[in-house]
């Protein structure tokens, strides 16, 4: 377990490092560079027409630093969840392995406990630290050293209620992440607010597109921030549905390959 912490922990600083390499190199050769050029052509439009019409250009609305930091956490995030969901369908392939290959009216007695231990004991450690192998062992443990059937099933539902607790608290980071992206928009928005009130003055003589500018500023971090922590939102649902319901599957495995087939006598 320790071993998968530390794998795990490397991969998430590696992943940060990667978005943030990706997100910044995008940044630089594509987007920043297409923003000064669609800014400098509505600049020349609106010297030679006053009136026309500015046009809106997407990559403007990504230009500035914070929108580069909410994608760089959004891609950090996808990538945590990438790897925590292809854990989790890894895990559920275990559900279609049959341990113990009994048969459908097949009796496990207290005696036949202990070999089929062994038989769990035996199987990779890869394998071995999935869930539903450690719920199966964990129960016939239980059964050889008590033998009480209910016991044996409360023991099998508290190993998989502690893998939620653990999963559950494992999606904490992206949790911060989420929260931190709309708050890094906020932070857009008071620095593009703070900078429309420095110029005010300009605007009173008349020259109101240092105002304006930075009022975009404002606007645009707080819109990308927000449109991004709605899709992260989604997609850390749909993950922890994937978790929960491999838990809750894997109870129903237990039920179904051991605790059923459980007799004292």
């Amino acid at each position: 377990m320790k071993h998968s912490l530390v794998n795990e922990f490397v991969y998430q600083m590696v992943a940060l490092i990667i978005s943030i390499i990706v997100v910044h190199s995008a940044y630089s050769a594509v987007i920043r560079p297409r923003a000064a050029e669609a800014i400098q052509i509505n600049k020349e439009r609106i010297a030679q027409d006053s009136g026309a019409e500015e046009h809106r250009s997407i990559y403007v609305l990504l230009k500035d630093y914070e929108q580069e930091s909410c994608f760089v956490l959004f891609l950090w995030a996808l990538t945590i969840l990438a790897y925590k969901s292809m854990d989790t369908l890894q895990q559920r392939k275990l559900l279609s392995r049959d341990y113990f290959s009994l048969p459908e009216n097949g009796r496990i007695i207290p005696e036949d406990s202990r070999e089929l231990t062994r038989r769990l004991e035996g199987l990779p450690t890869q394998e071995r630290s999935g869930l539903v192998p450690r719920a199966l062992l964990i129960a016939l443990r239980r059964f050889d050293s008590g033998r009480n059937i209910q016991d044996v099933a409360e023991a099998a539902q508290n190993v998989c209620q502690q893998e939620n607790d653990r999963l559950e608290s494992e999606l904490s980071i992206i949790r911060y992440i989420a929260w931190a992206i709309p708050s890094i928009g906020f932070i857009g928005t008071v620095r593009g607010i703070s900078q429309a009130l420095g110029r005010a003055h300009l605007a009173l003589e008349g020259d109101i597109t240092g105002v304006t500018t930075n009022l975009g500023v404002a606007f645009n971090s707080t819109l990308i921030a927000l449109l991004i922590s709605i899709f992260l939102m989604f997609i850390i649902h749909q993950i922890q549905l994937l978790q929960e319901r491999f838990i809750l599957d894997t109870e129903v495995y237990c039920e179904e390959r051991l605790i059923r087939h459980l007799h004292t006598r």
